[in-house]
């Protein structure tokens, strides 16, 4: 038994429970793309994998409908993969553990991978759905979208056949999305001068934790604490007060999800230790207030490592005259003032709301993750815009401030927006066919996230797409869940689609 057994459409929540119980995120999908080539051949379904490694499903037409221009069904086959602290759970091994609560299901110490094992469902139960009359049906499921887009960037030209393609990665019910931000990575890079500890100092690790994270497209608006930059907040404003000596720093997981936890080591002389608890708890209240609505459950830790301790980014802490300096040395007050008046200062959240679809927003960025160890301090930007030259002068202005620092730091991963089309006859369709199933008109939109329409727009311009798909919340943060009625409701609209377009004569 699994908690999907009882929920509608059966097909569907089938899928999604083997998409659960298959680990899969991202660059780890071959054991997934084993099954379902398995899954395919068995029910006589053509099933390839490109040069990038996605899997293309192909399906005839119904009978009688082979003249019509072809679908193509798209969604991703990868999860992000997001725990709270002090869950145990192996991303490349572990199933996702999901539960059903009032109308909802949910994963709730871990993200649930309804973004987008949801989409992928859809898209298999399509193929195997009987008596459903339909176009000739490809289904293009693209391989480690969350971490870089590489399947939709390496889907070779001419590789797809369809004329219209459904995008089932959107996250709000209701809504044809016809428009997505494209994104671009900043990396920074810079190697500390590090010095020895004085004699004396004792060794502390402080903890900013409890934030609730999220999608950094999404949910850059919502105004939730960034784990990294809060960290960097206190330990500025430590080193103003007390002579901080910097060891080493972790934060975020992923550069497109909002930083949850980070975590710092430092050394402080033995007599300052009693003062810096006193001024970690009043620091806790004053985000406590900042953050009552957006972040309720921030908090902000320390404590006194012993030797022997595991540290962040597997440092030791061991005791003097073995051998081990990663405790022993930190890095010098002027690469620590460097570090920390840069992560301060840094551009994060929305620079730009969209003056064309209002409470969207078009310019973004969000520092993911950032690490300090042994000497060497990492840092990532995701920037997101719904203009592409926004997006690359924003990645343009996050490294010429590094370089202002002293750090190196360059621009990778860029991928274009998709560009709204308000004429598209497959969104006049869908209009139609969306009044016609629920008695109202969808309500047009961009997301400020990155679909791959944009790139599988460059390699097929003769696409025409549109994208829609349930109610799902907190995408890339544990506790993500999506609304059981709502998935109805697009299996719903799915077919219903497939079948006007596989009789429409217009």
């Amino acid at each position: 038994m699994t908690p999907f057994d009882n929920l509608h459409p059966h097909s569907v929540w089938a899928h999604f429970a083997t998409l659960c119980a298959i680990p899969r995120p991202s660059r780890h999908e071959a054991a997934l793309i084993e099954h379902l080539i398995a899954w395919a051949r068995a029910r006589s379904i053509s099933a390839q994998v490109d040069s990038a490694g996605n899997l293309i499903l192909k399906k005839p037409a119904s009978p009688g409908c082979e003249a019509m221009p072809g679908v193509i069904l798209q969604g991703h086959l990868d999860m992000v993969s997001q725990a709270n602290a002090g869950t145990q759970h192996d991303f490349e091994h572990d199933p996702i553990n999901a539960v059903v609560r009032d109308g909802w299901v949910i994963a709730e110490n871990t993200t649930l991978g309804a973004d987008n094992g949801i989409g992928v469902a859809l898209a298999l139960a399509a193929l195997e759905e009987p008596g459903l009359v339909h176009p000739a049906l490809e289904v293009l499921l693209t391989v480690n979208e969350e971490s870089g887009m590489d399947g939709a960037r390496g889907l070779a030209p001419g590789a797809l056949n369809g004329k219209t393609l459904i995008n089932l990665d959107t996250e709000e019910w209701g809504h044809f999305y016809l428009g997505c931000a494209g994104g671009v990575d900043v990396e920074v890079r810079h190697d500390c001068e590090r010095e020895d500890l004085p004699p004396g100092y004792e060794v502390q690790r402080l903890e900013v934790a409890g934030l609730r994270g999220g999608h950094s497209g999404i949910d850059i608006h919502l105004g939730r604490g960034n784990a990294i930059k809060l960290l960097a907040e206190a330990l500025r404003e430590l080193a103003g007060r007390f002579d901080l000596r910097l060891i080493g720093m972790q934060g975020g997981t992923a550069r497109n999800a909002i930083p949850r936890e980070a975590v710092a080591v430092f050394a402080l002389p033995a007599g300052e230790a009693a003062q810096v608890e006193g001024w970690v708890q009043r620091k806790l209240v004053a985000w406590q207030e900042r953050f009552a609505e957006a972040d309720a459950k921030a908090s902000l830790a320390i404590r006194r490592e012993q030797p022997g301790a595991a540290l962040p980014l597997s440092l030791t802490l061991s005791p003097k005259g073995r051998g081990d300096v990663a405790a022993s040395q930190a890095i010098t007050r002027t690469e620590r003032d460097l570090l920390l008046d840069f992560l301060n200062t840094a551009a994060n959240g929305v620079a730009r709301a969209s003056d064309a679809f209002p409470g969207v927003t078009d310019t973004s960025d969000n520092l993911g993750v950032v690490a300090l160890e042994q000497g060497v301090f990492r840092a990532t930007f995701k920037v997101r815009s719904l203009d592409d030259a926004r997006a690359d002068a924003l990645a343009d202005e996050l490294v010429a401030q590094a370089a202002s620092f002293g750090f190196h730091a360059w621009k990778d991963g860029a991928y274009p927006g998709w560009t709204p089309n308000p004429a598209s006859p497959l969104l006049a369709l869908c209009q139609q066919v969306y009044r016609q199933e629920f008695g109202r008109p969808a309500s047009l939109q961009v997301i400020h996230a990155g679909l791959e329409c944009g790139l599988l727009a460059a390699s097929h311009p003769q696409l025409d797409m549109i994208s829609f798909g349930p109610d799902i919340r907190g995408a890339h943060a544990p506790g993500e869940s999506v609304e059981i009625e709502s998935v109805g409701r697009c299996w719903q609209l799915l077919k219903a689609v497939l079948r006007r377009l596989a009789n429409d004569q217009s």
